[in-house]
């Protein structure tokens, strides 16, 4: 609830808009306008790359900065928000330096196109490309402040909170129609959280017009069901219009009363961006019907009508504001471009390497109870033990929580996830840190990377591997990618936990997907895949201390198998990435392999050298990228002979990447074919015969090495 003196600062952000005021939004307006006219003119002459303006945006841009305390309330702007931008206190040669891909580009250094601005003092998380994709981030943000103030170990570790903080996040109409729109507002209304949506509606997305991307042309009617949300509708060229409308939706946030969307018109006076020609797709008469709604002339004729400036004095501040914007761009086509050789630079962490020796407790285990337990016991051990360490640390997803309706924890056992991974830690943390969320995947991962992004260490879990996919958006193209694109001024320390692979009997194809390979192929993420419990419980140790976003595999089958069993090897247990496992030890022949297929490999791996007297070396991966070449290196030299097994299609698989990396370093240590056994190219089939002819036995593996140990 707000207190008096909330609501009395609040209101003043309503009041009679003074002469200095409209000045200085005029001079930023223009300024925009300027930057923009600056930043075609350098594309056609081949200086740049890209352009793309936020004409048109400018007055509901200036309006809504007066309402926000840039370094205090957060900002997921998109790509036409440079008014806003320079309201906070960006330059137009910030801008230039971004557009001509320069080293000194404040808000990437060169890796981002124009217009996706970054400033960590601001508080102006860096934007990406994808359309929709902040709306989930803001959410977060949104989230990790409302849980900031509400877990009292948090009070003095995390100090980039205020009670009356407030999120921003900003889109033009054309991005309502993504899913992550609507699951933002959800959870966004649900928690009641202070996020304004401020909804630019400029008429198109692209070439497509309004009424063909939102059902009945407008999308505040359509949002209006929204339990909590203000609606406010306005016209976003009109100053005036605009401040009172933003103003309102920001004071209804900053008291706490549920989120806000501002959905204004605007214009798009220039074309998308210079990749695209409005006159190809728009007539004539309604492009000169829009310029009449021009917001930079209609600014322009309310100063001159209010006598804050006359018309001479106007068209001087114009010229000088040109002036400068000219000198802003002749000072950017001096800077250099990035070094070549920073390619690589921040695509993880620069301070915390994951696969260092600090990580590396491996030896030395503090096993107090030597009692073998699963290896659900052991990761639901270290959730405990890390979160006992770090009050940072937040764990949700679908059903993690013992229960939503706390209420009956004292009458029922909990859920604790679908395999009781997470069981208990609710009933001991409390409903802050441990929680359920919608069934969303995308949203689960969007909000964690807003978490992160104020300083909390969101632990995620997927239910099941197979219905990731709504997620990867939000993994491949933000989370993977937020270093990389801030140079390092962004980072999201997520663990994604997923429920991985068959073996199920009856798992079918929708229970029994792997697919690493995805998550292998994307820059930025570290993948791994224990086979023990003591594995599972070290690996997920190091994901959660390290920097970096960790998808983190626990294969189904092995969660509760006797065979994989270990003692907690205590607290400080750690595994680093990129450090394979010699499971048993041989001189005729190498096995590499990973997950349920360790188990696998081992047993045909013992017949092989009971049965045929072959030795066989066999390597349990671990982690899957970064991958451990120099054990596998070790091996081959000693045996001469690879195979590579796993439990993905052998196409395309995880093997394939071995075994190619096999060929290009080790060629001249082999003295036959590197093999692989994999899955079959198909789904894994639900009946119990064509699951065991589909996913790889131990006679496939054994038949494998005895044909490679007879080559």
């Amino acid at each position: 609830m707000a207190t008096k003196e909330q609501e009395i600062a609040v209101s003043q952000d309503l009041g009679e808009l003074s002469s200095e005021w409209l000045l200085e939004a005029y001079r930023t307006m223009v300024t925009s306008r300027c930057t923009d006219d600056r930043e075609i003119s350098l594309k056609r002459q081949n200086k740049t790359f890209f352009q793309i303006s936020g004409a048109g945006h400018e007055a509901v841009q200036v309006a809504m900065a007066d309402h926000l305390r840039p370094g205090y309330d957060w900002f997921y702007a998109y790509y036409r928000d440079r008014s806003l931008v320079l309201s906070f206190g960006q330059t137009p040669l910030d801008h230039f330096l971004g557009a001509l891909g320069a080293e000194a580009d404040p808000n990437s250094a060169g890796r981002q196109m124009p217009s996706h601005f970054a400033d960590p003092e601001l508080n102006l998380v860096t934007l990406s490309s994808p359309t929709g994709t902040q709306f989930l981030q803001a959410v977060g943000a949104a989230e990790g402040g409302h849980l900031i103030s509400r877990i009292p170990e948090l009070q003095g570790v995390i100090e980039t909170f205020e009670e009356d903080e407030v999120v921003l996040v900003c889109s033009g109409e054309g991005a309502t129609s993504e899913g992550e729109f609507w699951e933002s507002l959800n959870t966004a209304c649900i928690l009641k959280l202070p996020v304004v949506f401020l909804i630019q509606d400029n008429g198109y997305a692209i070439s497509v017009p309004v009424e063909v991307n939102t059902a009945g042309g407008s999308i505040s009617k359509l949002v209006s069901g929204f339990p909590d949300l203000l609606v406010i509708e306005c016209d976003g060229t009109d100053v005036l219009d605009s401040h009172q409308a933003t103003g309102k939706a920001v004071r209804h946030c900053r008291l706490r009363r549920g989120p806000a969307l501002v959905h204004c018109h605007t214009t798009r006076p220039y074309s998308h961006s210079m990749s695209d020609d409005q006159r190809i797709y728009r007539s004539a008469a309604e492009r000169e019907e829009e310029a009449a709604k021009d917001p930079i002339p209609r600014t322009r004729n309310l100063l001159i009508e209010r006598g804050v400036a006359t018309a001479e004095e106007l068209d001087r501040l114009g010229e000088e504001i040109e002036a400068a914007v000219a000198a802003a761009a002749i000072e950017a086509t001096g800077q250099p471009q990035p070094d070549p050789d920073t390619a690589l630079l921040h695509l993880y962490s620069e301070d915390v390497d994951p696969t260092s020796e600090s990580f590396d407790t491996e030896a030395s285990p503090e096993v107090g109870d030597d009692r073998p337990v699963t290896m659900v016991d052991l990761l639901n051990a270290c959730l405990r033990d890390e979160m006992e360490r770090d009050p940072r640390i937040v764990l949700y997803g679908q059903d993690v929580a013992d229960v939503s309706r706390e209420a009956a924890l004292d009458e029922v056992k909990g859920k604790g996830g679908v395999f009781k991974v997470t069981h208990g830690l609710q009933r001991r943390f409390g409903s802050h840190r441990v929680f359920n969320s919608p069934l969303a995947e995308a949203s689960i991962v969007g909000r964690a990377i807003g978490m992160a992004q104020r300083g909390l260490r969101p632990v995620v879990e997927i239910q099941f591997f197979d219905y990731i996919w709504p997620a990867f958006m939000q993994i491949r193209n933000e989370l993977a990618t937020i270093r990389f694109r801030s140079h390092g001024k962004f980072f999201a320390p997520v663990v994604i936990r997923v429920p991985y692979g068959g073996y199920l009997r009856g798992g079918g194809p929708y229970h029994s997907q792997t697919g690493e390979t995805a998550f292998t192929h994307t820059p930025g993420l570290r993948v791994v895949l224990p086979s023990s419990a003591a594995d599972a419980n070290g690996l997920l140790r190091t994901a959660i201390r390290c920097e970096d976003p960790v998808i983190f595999l626990e294969h189904k089958h092995l969660y509760r198998q006797i065979h994989n069993k270990s003692p907690y090897p205590g607290k400080d247990f750690m595994i680093p990435f990129g450090k394979a496992n010699r499971v048993r030890e041989g001189a005729d022949l190498t096995v590499v392999t990973c997950g349920a297929l360790v188990k696998r490999s081992l047993d045909a791996a013992k017949m092989a050298a009971e049965q045929h007297g072959i030795e066989c070396d066999v390597i349990d991966l671990r982690s899957l990228s970064p991958l451990d070449m120099d054990t596998i290196a070790d091996s081959v030299k000693k045996t001469n002979k690879v195979l590579i097994t796993h439990e993905d299609s052998l196409s395309w698989g995880l093997g394939s990447e071995i075994a190619a990396r096999i060929a290009d370093e080790l060629f001249p240590w082999l003295d036959g074919p590197v093999r692989r056994v994999a899955s079959l190219d198909t789904w894994v089939a639900y009946a119990p015969s064509l699951e065991d002819a589909i996913l790889p036995q131990p006679s496939d593996v054994l038949e494998a090495i005895l044909d490679l140990a007879n080559f």
